[in-house]
């Protein structure tokens, strides 16, 4: 007998066995529950997903949303033309990654095999322009202004040409009417990049990998409104590639419109006379420094006073932004950026800064009068004003002897100033100032606006300088270092700078309160600040956002969303002076520093207001500033390099008001040449189809202008068949600045 049970199994094979059935009825319970939610419970969203892989996406591109002028004339719209890419993913696949393809291309489009070649290979730190900064996996474009010839060849060469499509595409154009270039306020656009296409995907705009997206002015700052949305249709294909259906297609939404206030035809004027005084500029002889005058860059803004609405920004050097449409070339980017170009895609007008000179003395008046000194108290205007040893003189040694702070406006008397900023600062404490300095002339500069953005809606803008006590420490803080180690107590002229700055850079001294009073030193302005705040003395004294961004209309017409005028803060004067400043800067106008350049402009009917500036600069020649304004408008253009205030910039600032008001030399108004007597308020005509009506404009308005002024001078009639005649003051025998004459664009004079 044994011991050993029938079946041959052990109590513990008998468990283990048990264990063992245990866990594999688990398992299959297991797999039997994951199968039941696949292919029951979550069956048709998985099959959904599934059939994706058989889904391929054919992307439509919205059409862009076109840039208006006031009138309704294009500034940047779009054209069809055959566009020829190349599917850099295609040209991989071959052996030699599609040169030999890319070569047979150039020579088709009588380009260079290099060239083509550039524009196909990837953008990085290390790889220079032109390159393409877009989606690698989306067609690059290699050029757009193929012919029908040199399509027709690549579509019938299809075998010669893998990867490589002619198809004519709706192309960005920016067509400059009236030769008006608006470059910079209008920007460019560029492939949208990897990077932005996630920093976008869970926004309610979206990028698709054919996006073009604006990269600087209008087109950057309304890029969203004038987009779109790209339309996407997906087709069911087998797993041959063949399409067997259409799954779903989302048709696409062009952009809107975006309306400017810009006006093509003052624009025109504006870049035609910014343009021309610089070059005058250039030949005239510069008597500090013995040549003549660079004159190499400038801006000009014309804004609407009671608005803030820009009818007019130029900037000069400038460029054809078309060159960035369908890909830029070497040649091209070099002269936009290299060291030589200086720099046109700047826009002067909101990103040039400079020391602003004498048209920075408003800022000091109003200082000056929160301060406690009576705007009509009688202040030394002497030829020099002396502190510690160092002589700070008038401009051109101009001594008035006692005088208002409104005749020191209209004369532009430095010493004035001079005297009220150094008084005030030995109230503060000196150079060991009291506990919470008054500091009166810095805190004006910042409530008219200054060291901060203007809030314009273009991208970019600065914010310039207020020299400040807070300012001082910083600065002193990130160049002590280097001032101690180059500074030489008796060494050259910027030696010595260095050296007083690594003792006490940080200590607001005598002198430089001095100069901040009447716009020198640190200090640094745009162009765009200072006609914000001369518009703001216009209009009583608000401070409003400029604004370029008129209003926004869908591609249908049916909704029109209008960008209303927005006020940042108001000036920092009462009622009263500001009206003593107007009637001064009006002063300026007709008996100061700008009356020589308004001689026989109708005062009486249209009252001009004005302040000159001539702004020193260490190392370069003299800055020159004009600003200016009229009931409607304000318009405020710098110079660098150029000369004085009145000498180099006023000639132009007259031409544009000429042209704004059709007012000739002699005074004459003839209101059928006026291209803008007074600011434009309604939006241009949207017709049943959603297009918007755009006028007509001339080949050259500047030039159109100037034959019309030239024939109401040689005596054709008026609109009324009248020529008044001028309003001329009675001159200054102590200032030979202020002589009332006819003026001439040859004619200069060493004004401030």
């Amino acid at each position: 007998m044994t011991n050993i049970p029938e079946t041959g199994r052990t109590p513990r094979v008998q468990i283990r066995l048990v264990v063992i059935q245990i866990l594999v009825l688990s398992l299959l319970g297991t797999l039997g529950g994951r199968l039941w939610y696949l292919q029951i419970r979550e069956g048709a969203e998985y099959a959904k997903e599934a059939s994706g892989n058989h889904v391929q996406q054919v992307v439509e591109p919205a059409v862009r949303g076109s840039i208006l002028d006031a009138r309704g004339v294009p500034l940047a719209d779009n054209e069809t033309r055959l566009v020829v890419s190349a599917s850099r993913t295609d040209l991989l696949k071959q052996k030699d990654d599609g040169k030999a393809v890319l070569t047979k291309l150039a020579g088709v489009l009588g380009m260079s095999p290099e060239e083509v070649m550039q524009k196909v290979r990837l953008c990085d730190a290390e790889t220079p322009q032109p390159c393409w900064n877009g989606s690698p996996y989306q067609p690059i474009p290699i050029t757009d202004e193929a012919t029908p010839k040199q399509a027709l060849q690549i579509r019938e060469r299809a075998e010669d040409f893998p990867g490589i499509t002619a198809e004519p595409e709706a192309v960005r154009r920016y067509p400059s009417p009236g030769k008006a270039n608006t470059a910079q306020v209008l920007g460019y656009l560029s492939p949208v990049t990897d990077e932005e296409i996630t920093e976008a995907q869970d926004t309610d705009s979206p990028f698709l990998r054919s996006d073009q997206v604006g990269r600087s002015g209008l087109e950057r700052q309304y890029d969203k409104e004038l987009r779109g949305k790209a339309g996407v249709t997906r087709y069911e294909v087998d797993n041959l590639g063949r399409v067997i259906g259409e799954a779903e297609a989302t048709p696409a939404e062009p952009g809107s419109n975006l309306v400017t206030s810009i006006d093509a035809r003052v624009q025109r004027v504006a870049e035609y006379e910014l343009n021309e005084a610089m070059k005058e500029a250039r030949k005239q002889l510069d008597r500090n420094t013995g040549v003549n005058y660079k004159a190499d860059a400038g801006a000009v803004v014309v804004m609407e006073a009671k608005t803030g609405r820009v009818v007019a920004m130029a900037s000069n050097p400038t460029y054809d932004p078309n060159a960035w449409v369908g890909g830029i070339s070497a040649k091209d980017y070099q002269q936009l950026t290299g060291k030589s170009s200086n720099y046109p895609l700047l826009n002067r007008a909101i990103q040039g800064q400079a020391a602003p000179g004498s048209i920075f003395k408003v800022v000091s008046t109003a200082a000056a009068v929160e301060a406690g000194y009576d705007f009509d108290g009688r202040y030394d205007c002497s030829s020099s004003y002396s502190v510690g040893g160092q002589v700070f003189k008038n401009f051109e040694s101009a001594n008035y002897g006692p005088i208002s702070l409104g005749r020191a406006l209209e004369v532009s008397c430095d010493t004035v100033f001079y005297r009220l900023a150094h008084s005030q600062w030995q109230k503060d404490g000196g150079i060991d100032p009291k506990a919470k300095p008054n500091d009166y002339f810095f805190k004006a500069a910042h409530q008219f606006g200054l060291g901060e953005e203007t809030g314009i809606d273009l991208p970019n803008e600065v914010t310039g300088r207020v020299p400040d006590r807070e300012w001082k420490q910083s600065y002193w803080e990130a160049n002590k270092d280097a001032w101690c180690k180059t500074g030489k107590k008796d060494g050259s002229y910027v030696e010595k700078i260095a050296y007083e700055n690594c003792l006490e850079g940080n200590k607001m001294r005598a002198g430089d309160e001095i100069n901040y009073s009447i716009g020198q030193g640190d200090t640094l302005v745009t162009p765009i600040q200072m006609a914000t705040i001369y518009a703001a003395i216009a209009n009583g004294g608000t401070l409003y956002d400029p604004t370029v961004g008129k209003a926004i209309v869908s591609a249908d017409g049916k909704t029109v969303t209008e960008i209303e005028p927005q006020s940042h803060g108001k000036l920092p004067v009462t009622q009263k002076t500001l009206a003593q400043m107007d009637e001064a800067l009006e002063g300026v106008a007709t008996r100061g520093t700008a009356a020589w350049r308004f001689g026989g402009w109708p005062q009486d009917e249209i009252p001009m207001h004005a302040k000159t500036g001539t702004a020193e600069v260490y190392g370069k020649q003299t800055t020159s500033w004009f600003a200016t304004y009229t009931e409607d408008y304000t318009i405020v253009m710098t110079i660098s390099q150029g000369g004085t205030g009145s000498g180099a910039s006023g000639p132009a600032v007259r031409n544009i008001y000429d042209a704004l008001y059709g007012v000739s030399d002699d005074g004459t108004i003839n209101k059928e040449n006026a291209l803008l007597p007074t600011p434009l308020k309604d939006l241009p005509k949207i017709k049943t189809d959603g297009t918007i009506a755009s006028p007509k404009i001339s080949t050259d308005p500047a030039k159109e202008q100037q034959a019309s002024q030239k024939a109401t001078e040689e005596g054709a009639p008026t609109d009324n068949g009248t020529q008044p005649a001028a309003t001329v003051a009675s001159p200054e025998a102590d200032n030979r600045d202020t002589r009332r004459r006819r003026r001439g664009r040859g004619s200069r004079r060493k004004c401030t």
